[in-house]
């Protein structure tokens, strides 16, 4: 196996992996427990899966890991293209995680307030499961703030994609138009709260561009030729 086809394969392997991870941090560790806008029976639930929240919240952290491991990788691949281009997408993609990493410290604040430590006794079990729905969102609003490095690191990453000669060139047309949907998905998040259409067209479009990536570089590999350098900078 060529080193092209070796690192592609890593990049893809790796991706899978952190898309797993991540799908089931949000599934099994929250999407069940947490009710947003319902303080008493979130609490409820958090309490009550006290290990499966906290399985959640370390397993949000390991697919953090890697998504940055998988952008290095995609930056070892792609910086033969143009190495500037694969440094601002690495770049991006590490702003994002760093965003993505603190805001889970407002899920781990959240099971805090309500695990009935002595020094909380202070606050009534309203106040705190109001604090601690507070906390969540903070950490739902943190976590959309990533976002624009998220849409951001998909551009460069699909334009190299795309001029690379040995990655298919639909691929890279599909990350850019998933960049441009999934920065007007963070706009409108905290512009437009109550307008979701967007939602519907950024969701599938960025799970065809990301998992026919991570797909193609695993079981594809990389074409046997040299990439066509782009010279930016």
């Amino acid at each position: 196996m060529n080193t092209n086809k070796k690192n592609a394969r890593i990049a893809g392997f790796l991706y899978i992996i952190y898309i797993v991870i991540h799908a089931f941090a949000d599934v099994i560790g929250r999407s069940k427990l947490i009710v947003f806008g319902d303080a008493a029976t979130t609490a409820q639930n958090i309490m009550a899966s006290e290990w499966q929240f906290r399985i959640g919240f370390m397993s949000d952290l390991l697919a953090a890991v890697l998504f940055f491991l998988a952008a290095w990788a995609l930056y070892v691949l792609l910086k033969p293209v143009n190495k500037n281009l694969a440094l601002l997408f690495l770049l991006l993609n590490l702003g994002g995680v760093a965003v993505q990493v603190n805001s889970d410290l407002f899920l781990l604040a959240s099971q805090m307030l309500l695990s009935g430590a002595e020094y909380l006794q202070v606050f009534q079990t309203n106040q705190l499961q109001a604090l601690a729905m507070f906390m969540l969102f903070l950490y739902k609003n943190g976590f959309m703030m990533a976002q624009i490095f998220y849409g951001a690191w998909l551009l460069p990453l699909g334009y190299l994609v795309f001029k690379s000669g040995f990655l298919p060139r639909i691929l890279g047309i599909v990350l850019m138009t998933h960049s441009a949907f999934w920065l007007m998905t963070f706009l409108q998040f905290f512009l437009f709260p109550d307008f979701d259409a967007i939602f519907y067209i950024s969701y599938p479009l960025g799970f065809i561009a990301e998992f026919g990536l991570s797909l193609w570089l695993l079981i594809m590999g990389v074409k046997d030729q040299k990439p066509s350098r782009v010279e930016i900078g």
